[in-house]
């Protein structure tokens, strides 16, 4: 299918609609794990919607000392990749385009939420986040908007928006894509030398060592994942911990001892100069006639010793 490029707000408008219309929110140098959102956007839109994927490195977003003036672009690899996985048309403004009065004075404020994990290491983060999708919303109007699971702090932030502003869009989570070694699929991923890389599976490593022990309870699951990460602070080079965290998916907060429900496992550190983010779903006091689909989807990541 040919894959149309706009530029503008209006060209967007310009664009004829036709059934539901689903939209992927990137930030370019897309992946397999971008191609997986295309593609379940475009079941979801149907033969006869739209799918849209906007590709905008959004400056609101990148604190001071991060990695925005060298985070990739590459917009004619992202066409053919969004292309390829069903795309009808990839919006790539500018950031005048997005911000015509330069930087604005009004934002979206991530509240409480947003302070915490992500929030308390890059202060403004999600205020500069959920500012742009909610400008991204607007100026493509979609039915449905999709996005990873392996953001998962973003993503509850973005169901909140939603929610308390009354935004008319179905917000939809797809799940992590991972590399066969486990590693999970971003970005930042290019970054990593093959000794980062290989320091870098200690993360889904980790996950997985907690989610194992999920019958346990969120003590035994946080302790497991912390040996784990531990062992890997003495590799080389070293696995730098931020955080690991268990929390209610709710609000992230951390889940108390006797917790049962769903649960983020969730980990953030340094390999290198590159920081990676990573979590698993888990679920406490499942019956055990129960299925298990955790553990199906943690054991296709091969993130085993």
């Amino acid at each position: 299918m040919t894959t149309r490029l706009t530029r503008t707000a209006q060209e967007l408008r310009d664009l004829p609609r036709t059934g539901r219309r689903a939209v992927v929110m990137t930030m370019g140098a897309l992946h397999e794990g971008h191609a997986t959102l295309v593609r379940a956007a475009r079941e979801l839109a149907g033969p006869d919607g739209q799918v849209v994927v906007t590709v905008f490195v959004n400056p609101l977003q990148f604190g001071a000392g991060e990695d925005l003036d060298r985070y990739p672009r590459t917009l004619d690899a992202d066409l053919e990749i969004a292309g390829r996985a069903g795309a009808d048309t990839v919006f790539a403004p500018s950031v005048e385009e997005v911000y015509p009065g330069g930087e604005p004075q009004v934002r979206v404020s991530a509240g409480p939420m947003g302070e915490r994990l992500e929030g308390a290491f890059r202060p403004g983060h999600f205020d500069g986040v959920l500012t742009v999708v909610a400008k991204l919303l607007h100026l493509t109007a979609p039915d449905v908007a999709l996005f990873g699971e392996k953001d998962a702090q973003q993503l509850a932030l973005i169901r909140r928006m939603v929610q308390d502003l009354n935004f008319p869009v179905e917000i939809v989570g797809v799940p992590t894509v991972r590399e066969p070694d486990g590693l999970a699929l971003s970005s930042r991923n290019r970054y990593l030398s093959p000794a980062d890389r290989a320091s870098a599976l200690e993360l889904s490593r980790a996950l997985l060592a907690g989610h194992n022990v999920v019958e346990l309870g969120p003590a035994a699951v946080r302790h497991a994942a912390h040996v784990v990460l531990h062992e890997a602070a003495g590799a080389t080079p070293p696995v730098e911990l931020d955080y690991l965290a268990l929390v209610d998916p709710s609000d992230f907060t951390e889940v108390p001892e006797g917790h049962r429900g769903e649960a983020v496992l969730a980990v953030a550190a340094r390999v290198g100069t590159t920081r990676l983010i990573d979590n698993v779903r888990l679920e406490f006091g499942r019956s055990a006639d129960a299925p298990d689909n955790d553990v199906d989807n943690a054991e296709t990541t091969g993130a085993r010793r």
